[in-house]
């Protein structure tokens, strides 16, 4: 069993608390993303459950066992840096084996494992060629056999896809979760890529200032986020402000709509995909006048920037619907009640 918990952690440097008390389960076989902006402490807490951070409190257990004591070599863990950190003067193959010649392993051994790692990452022909040699996504390949070869129980990924351009990370993506899928391994993933992160894992986690802000299935998350940092962050949303009362809650403009349950702080968020744009007024429970700014063009997609109150809100669909919409003037805004969602304040 290879679950991975951390209890209270907690890590500080100076007045600055990069890990404040946080506790987390690693589902054993699963796919964790850690997500979060700068300074939020998702490294921080990846190098503790590696062991190259010590905690100033609480604990780190792999299949139920402490490894506060165990060293770094010791905690069978196999790590992913975002530079691949591989050896220049090294051939492919040496770069994989390193590893377990460490281990004295055995000539033999070392090289079959090698092998097997290199059909496993799809580099088989490559095991000669020096890593000046590779592009980029075949670099990360490396990286990633040279982590596994070891056999680890676990697989630490510090936003390893980051140095790639935008086409090969999609591509990278699915040859990762690949890997993962066909290892069965406990993996922990850190990116500030939301997308990312939401494409990877089986459960995501959130943190800021070093606290973990929610925790839960990539999906469950984004469909309902629950405080106004999490829709923010983990994905696009809009946000309104108003006051509670018998009926709905009370706009900005003094229009009324309806009022999901618990929005009793007065926040709502409505996410892009679910906010209609129309030049006629819609037979709507849900509506707004507002100003149609721009209009961006990205492909099957488009998006729509609307002024309303002094806020940007944004709204997207196929760009096949926007066509009738003027490029700027006054429109509608509609959404459904059941794309409404309560906040509380940011945690």
């Amino acid at each position: 069993m290879s679950e991975v918990r951390v209890e209270g952690l907690t890590k500080a440097y100076g007045s600055l608390r990069a890990l404040d008390d946080v506790s987390l389960r690693f589902p054993d076989g699963g796919f964790f993303g850690l997500l979060g902006p700068s300074g939020s402490g998702k490294t921080t807490l990846l190098r503790a459950i590696a062991g190259f951070v010590a905690p100033d409190a609480g604990r780190v257990l792999i299949g139920d066992q402490p490894v506060e004591n165990v060293a770094v070599e010791a905690r069978e863990i196999g790590m992913v840096f975002q530079n691949y950190a591989l050896f220049p003067n090294m051939s492919v193959a040496e770069n994989i084996g390193f590893g377990l010649r460490v281990r004295k392993l055995g000539r033999d051994e070392e090289r079959r494992r090698v092998a097997e790692v290199l059909e496993l990452v799809q580099l088989g022909p490559l095991g000669n060629r020096r890593p000046h040699q590779l592009s980029g996504g075949q670099r990360q390949r490396v990286a990633m056999a040279r982590a596994i070869v070891t056999r680890p129980r676990v697989l630490l990924l510090d936003e390893p896809l980051s140095a790639l351009d935008k086409s090969l990370r999609v591509d990278m993506q699915i040859e990762l979760k690949r890997i993962q899928r066909e290892l069965g391994i406990t993996t922990i993933f850190v990116t500030h890529d939301q997308e990312e992160a939401m494409t990877l894992s089986d459960r995501i986690g959130i943190l800021r200032a070093g606290r973990l802000i929610r925790e839960g299935r990539p999906e469950e998350v984004y469909a309902d986020p629950q405080d106004a940092f999490t829709a923010r962050f983990l994905g696009e949303a809009n946000i309104l402000t108003g006051v509670a009362e018998e009926g709905g809650l009370r706009l900005a403009d003094g229009t009324l709509v309806h009022r999901p349950q618990g929005a009793d702080a007065g926040l709502i968020a409505v996410r892009p995909e679910h906010l209609e744009v129309s030049v006629a007024e819609p037979a709507c429970p849900n509506r707004l006048r507002a100003d149609l700014r721009q209009r961006v063009f990205a492909g099957a997609m488009g998006t729509c920037v609307m002024q309303w109150q002094g806020q940007v809100l944004k709204s997207i669909a196929r760009h096949d619907d926007l066509r009738d919409l003027p490029e700027t003037g006054p429109v509608w805004l509609c959404w459904q009640d059941r794309h409404a969602r309560a906040l509380v304040q940011e945690p």
